[in-house]
Formats: structure tokens, C-alpha cells, sequence
């Protein structure tokens, strides 16, 4: 797998991943985007600091905490694995996803899509636990399993998956794909 060599400003401790900078361009300008399990905010403060409207939603109030009161974003405390899905009838222009996995999530991301929104997912996959955590296969993709959840329903702009070697090393799963129904 190729490493992506983009220079993405950050604005927390732990940069932004480079696939996420690369690909948030294809976003609407200004668009709203919804930063799923967005933790210590790393890709909120970033796509905020780039006039993106974020919505960076949590069950971990604690890291939210920190992106209150920072313009462009909205800090929300939900628990994405129980109760009723808070984002039934939402739309956006773009979702970032990174390192999270709820499987029985993936079917419903696609629905938060506007038309041309944007969907860009990294996480850990299967061959990972030579690496330490996550090694838990309920949170490590299969192989193909990105590629296999959205490519029916999205165009698939970008996909890969393998080893990297930065910030660490780690089996990673990568998407970008775009809701491209009018």
C-alpha cells in the first residue's frame, strides 16, 4: 500500500490521517459533515479549520468536551451501539469515519449521503492483531469488507487496504466514495 504524502495542519496532539485530508476536498465546500466516533476531535478540528459545518458525535463526553464552543463544530453525545439511530432522515455532505467499526452501522451510512456527499472510512482490518490492539475481530474489517458495503450503492473513488507503517504500524482498510444519485 502506498503511503499518501499530504501535509495536513492540525489543530489537536494527534494529526489528521492523511487519507482523510487528501479526500476531503471532494466535499462541498462550506458542506456539513458528520465526523462518526470522532473521539478527541483530530478530524473535526482539522475539516473545521477548512470552513467545514462538523458535527462530531461521540459517546465519550469527556473528549467532546473539548470542541465545545469552537466555531464550525457541533459536539454531540450519542451512543452509536444502542437506543434509536440519531441521524434517521439526516443528510450531509460528507461522513468521516476513522478507526471505529460497528458493523451494523455500515448499511445506514450511505443514507446520510446528499447527493455527490461524500463518504471517507479508514479503519483497522484482519492481520492487525500482529500489531497489538484492535485485535478483537469483531473491530478489524475482512478483507474487501469496505469495498463490499458501499460499492453497490456508492462510487467507489478510491479503495485500499494492507499495511502501513505510519503513524505506526497496522493493517488498514481505506474508502472514498461518493453518493452519486442527483
Amino acid at each position: 500500500m502506498q503511503n499518501d504524502v499530504v501535509h495536513c495542519g492540525h489543530l489537536s496532539h494527534e494529526p489528521p490521517s492523511p487519507w482523510i485530508c487528501r479526500f476531503a476536498a471532494l466535499i462541498r465546500n462550506g458542506g456539513q459533515v458528520l465526523d462518526i466516533a470522532s473521539g478527541n476531535g483530530r478530524h473535526a478540528l482539522w475539516l473545521a479549520a477548512q470552513g467545514y459545518q462538523i458535527e462530531a458525535v461521540d459517546r465519550d463526553e469527556e473528549a467532546l468536551s473539548r470542541l465545545h464552543g469552537i466555531d464550525n463544530i457541533t459536539a454531540v453525545s450519542a451512543d452509536l451501539e444502542s437506543g434509536a439511530w440519531p441521524y434517521a432522515g439526516r443528510k450531509f455532505d460528507g461522513v468521516v469515519v476513522s478507526r471505529y467499526l460497528y458493523r451494523p452501522l455500515l448499511p445506514l451510512l450511505a443514507d446520510l449521503l446528499h447527493p455527490q456527499g461524500v463518504l471517507i472510512y479508514e479503519t483497522f482490518m484482519v492481520g492487525n492483531e500482529r500489531f497489538g490492539k484492535p485485535s478483537n475481530p469483531d473491530f478489524l474489517l475482512k478483507t474487501n469488507e469496505l469495498l463490499g458495503a458501499f460499492a453497490a450503492r456508492l462510487k467507489v473513488v478510491a479503495f485500499e487496504q494492507g499495511e502501513v507503517s505510519k503513524p505506526r504500524p497496522a493493517e488498514i482498510q481505506r474508502i472514498c466514495a461518493i453518493n452519486a444519485g442527483s
